[in-house]
């Protein structure tokens, strides 16, 4: 009996299933250290390898990563019990007349025994290795339950980023354009059903990509339907209004910071997939737009000054915009173009 060999393998189970339930039922902690580590190193091969972010090839990243996990997962499940049952090789016996048992029949053995396949050619030798094989057929069915979990939670996540992204696409395609459609007999208040849709849905992407992270992985492959520079360009509409329109023209102020509240908790998710803020100050949303369609603006200073407390705010914003390899929405330019 190998001890050692023993004891790498039953840690090995543990990891692997800690991890899993880590990351595919614990809402509030995000990914398993595993998982965590494999998604940000697949992605940054993927950014390397991808050229000029094409956005269709991207695309496939986030269900790549989120298969190679799974994968993965079942594989280490594999070995450890492998490993378990290799410490011995007088685990398991061979049914058949002259037989004997081997590597690859404890890869076999294991493998329809996690899969619940049923009986084989072999089988456990004593009561000690039934009762580790019970346990291997436990955790098999633990691990695809798992898998399929976490597999239906993503995808719902998914069908969320895309729903938010169109909505607010379908609002503009700058902050201006944004602002400039919303603007009607002389206020902006029609704007207010919009805002109260979009921070909902904004609430449930945070909820969701709190405790699944990998669906910061998933990249549009349509940019309209990417929520990194769609939430990009509601934030700046919503500067260009608090900022940048008259007090007395602008929606609630209850309503404003209400929405501005729901990206600040959607920003603090950026950190559980390692996105940084951007080294620069990213340029201004164009005022001038606005001024020239005849909207109330404020000063040109003024803007300017209250623009220097958001620079934190529209830094993060623009990391998480660069990173998914869209161009910052700034001075009118849409971000649905390849950098």
């Amino acid at each position: 009996m190998n001890w050692l060999l023993f004891s790498l393998g039953v840690l090995l189970v543990v990891f692997t299933l800690v991890d899993a339930l880590w990351t595919s039922l614990w809402v509030d902690g995000g990914a398993g250290p595993f998982a965590r580590r494999m998604s940000q190193g697949l992605w940054s091969v993927t950014q390397k390898v991808v050229k000029d972010y094409n956005h269709r090839t991207l695309s496939l990243a986030g269900p790549g990563i989120h298969t190679i996990t799974v994968v993965a997962w079942v594989l280490m499940l594999w070995g450890g019990w492998v490993m378990v049952f290799a410490s011995d090789y007088d685990s398991l016996k061979y049914s058949r007349p002259h037989g004997s048992t081997d590597l690859s029949g404890i890869i076999y053995f294991v493998a329809y025994t996690l899969s619940s396949m049923g009986n084989g050619d072999y089988y456990p030798a004593t009561d000690g290795w039934e009762v580790a094989a019970s346990f291997t057929t436990v955790s098999g069915i633990f691990m695809f339950t798992l898998v399929v979990s976490f597999l239906m939670s993503v995808v719902q996540g998914v069908t969320q980023k895309r729903s938010l992204a169109g909505q607010i696409a379908g609002l503009g395609k700058t902050s201006e354009e944004i602002v400039l459609n919303a603007w009607e007999d002389g206020t902006l208040r029609g704007l207010n059903p919009q805002i109260m849709s979009i921070l909902q849905q904004i609430g449930q992407l945070t909820t969701q990509q709190l405790a699944y992270p990998i669906l910061h992985r998933y990249h549009g492959a349509i940019p309209e339907r990417d929520s990194a520079p769609t939430i990009a360009i509601f934030d700046e509409a919503l500067t260009l209004i608090r900022f940048g329109i008259k007090e007395e023209y602008r929606p609630p102020k209850a309503l404003l910071k209400s929405a501005r509240s729901s990206v600040d908790s959607y920003l603090e998710t950026l950190k559980m997939a390692a996105i940084q803020p951007s080294a620069d100050v990213p340029s201004p949303p164009d005022l001038e737009k606005l001024k020239q369609a005849g909207l109330p603006v404020v000063s040109e200073e003024e803007f300017k000054k209250a623009l220097e407390g958001e620079e934190k705010r529209r830094k993060l914003l623009k990391g998480q915009v660069t990173a998914n390899g869209f161009r910052w929405p700034g001075s009118g330019k849409s971000p649905f173009q390849q950098n």
